[in-house]
């Protein structure tokens, strides 16, 4: 039989109240540290509640570097990742589906810089062609990651964060013709791409 006892301390630099990134989940806050007795054998856990998800996690002391478990960036970090989704969108000439788990890869690994690019490829502004389903789900999936924690660095709302990432991406003047040359050439592609699968 497991037991539980609560502690408050610090492990592998990581302490309860701390805001941290979990790749497969995003933002989240360390609300204990436990050690639980499994079969004889002492197992540190902290345990991690995702406020907006409504979900809490249990991850062994153990396997923090494993699960790529990291702090939140750093302000600087931050302007870097808001910087890229200034740039010039990159769409690669390949089916969608390929470029859909790329982009899943891309939100699921915790990198913000890497979830950015997912959000500058993946916009849309008014005057553009409407996103799939598929599109529309990915990036709100990359702009929520990205939000909460921008929100959680600069101790801001989500709507807030959420704002400063869409300022940043209107703010890219060559954006508009760039994105729509890229959507042009993908949707092309994927009519190919679709005509020959249904082949």
């Amino acid at each position: 039989m497991a037991t539980t006892m609560k502690k408050t301390a610090q492990r592998q630099g990581f302490k309860t109240g701390e805001y941290i990134v979990y790749p497969a989940h995003g933002v989240g806050q360390i609300t204990a540290i436990e050690e639980q007795n499994v079969a004889g054998y002492a197992l540190e856990l902290l345990v991690i509640n995702f406020e907006q998800d409504k979900m809490t996690l249990r991850v062994p002391v153990a396997k923090i570097a494993t699960v790529g478990m990291r702090k939140l960036a750093d302000t600087a970090f931050v302007k870097k990742a808001l910087e890229t989704v200034r740039g010039r969108p990159r769409v690669k000439r390949t089916m969608w589906s390929r470029r859909a788990q790329e982009y899943e890869a891309k939100i699921n690994s915790g990198d913000l810089i890497a979830i950015a690019e997912v959000v500058r490829d993946l916009f849309r502004s008014e005057s553009q062609p409407e996103q799939s389903y598929s599109e529309r789900q990915l990036y709100e999936a990359a702009l929520d990651r990205m939000s909460r924690e921008i929100a959680a660095v600069n101790k801001c709302s989500d709507t807030e964060a959420i704002r400063q990432i869409e300022q940043n991406l209107a703010k890219s003047a060559s954006r508009k013709a760039a994105a729509e040359a890229a959507a042009a050439a993908a949707a092309a592609q994927d009519e190919d791409g679709e005509q020959t699968e249904a082949a």
